[in-house]
């Protein structure tokens, strides 16, 4: 079996790689291009990449993921999201490749009252959701397709909402968090390892991806910040007061992102670990890599 990743110096592809390896893979059958050797906007350069590397899967783990930046640049947005998409859905439809497309949790509008289920309706609010629900159209016209939703994504190969927070904290006795948007964080090294076990199903479809349990960005920081022996007090405040202490517009974001990840265990998966869990895992590996 030889994999394509997209996106491999980003956080997700990153551990996506790894869980390859460490299942066995040989370096040679994983092909990890930089956006200089492989610009997935350019469908005939997509073409001849894979064509000539021939995978068995493709995990498309790039994508513009400025949520702010695509409300200005949608052009630059739409070029990576949706026809660096359609362009792979493409490619891999002539080498009969599986494909793994990792989506978001932006392509809902965030009003509902129960957790999404996979079959609900989209309705994204702003660019970036709309370029990746479109981008979640493109794939689905090819059969051999897995699409995955995840949100709130951490990894050590990055930057990240974890990292930003403990920086944000050192020497300062108070920072101020959004409380009222609600979702779950996801350990990329999680993700990874339930990306891979469905490339290696034939159980295609929609999923949705993140660790077990929900907070707010304001109780995900009080647990960065417990395990890490952080004492910065965590000051909660809503959205439109972020706003106006930030003192700059923002894209709107879904206020409420609870995935049900239902469709995990009716395909015979196994779920993520809690976002509690997986938050002490990653704390325990920044350590050890010598950054906290």
């Amino acid at each position: 079996m030889k994999y394509l990743i997209t996106g491999a110096g980003g956080q997700l592809g990153y551990d996506v790689k790894r869980e390859l390896l460490k299942r066995g893979v040989s370096e040679k059958d994983i092909a990890t291009p930089r956006s200089s050797e492989l610009d997935i906007t350019d469908a005939k350069a997509v073409e001849n990449y894979v064509k000539n590397f021939h995978p068995d899967v493709i995990f498309h783990c790039a994508a513009y993921t400025n949520v702010d930046g695509a409300e200005s640049d949608e052009e630059s947005c739409r070029k990576v999201n949706v026809d660096g998409t359609e362009n792979l859905t493409r490619a891999a439809e002539q080498v009969d490749a599986k494909i793994i497309y990792v989506s978001t949790d932006y392509v809902f509008d965030g009003e509902n009252s129960e957790p999404y289920n996979t079959n609900d309706a989209t309705n994204p609010q702003g660019v970036y959701g709309k370029t990746k629900r479109e981008g979640e159209r493109a794939v689905q016209q090819y059969p051999k397709h897995f699409i995955v939703r995840t949100a709130w994504v951490f990894g050590l190969n990055g930057k990240n909402f974890i990292k930003t927070m403990l920086k944000v904290a050192q020497g300062r006795d108070e920072v101020t968090v959004v409380d009222d948007q609600i979702g779950s964080p996801t350990y990329t090294i999680d993700l990874a390892r339930f990306l891979v076990d469905l490339a290696e199903s034939d159980k295609y479809g929609i999923y949705h991806a993140t660790n077990e349990g929900f907070c707010s960005w304001a109780e995900f920081t009080e647990e960065i910040y417990h395990d890490a022996g952080v004492d910065t007090e965590v000051k909660k405040v809503s959205t439109e007061q972020y706003a106006e202490i930030a003192g700059r517009p923002q894209a709107k974001r879904p206020h409420y992102s609870k995935l049900s990840k239902g469709s995990i265990e009716r395909n015979g998966f196994t779920r993520l670990p809690s976002w509690q869990d997986a938050t002490k895992r990653y704390i325990d590996e920044l350590k050890k890599e010598g950054e906290l």
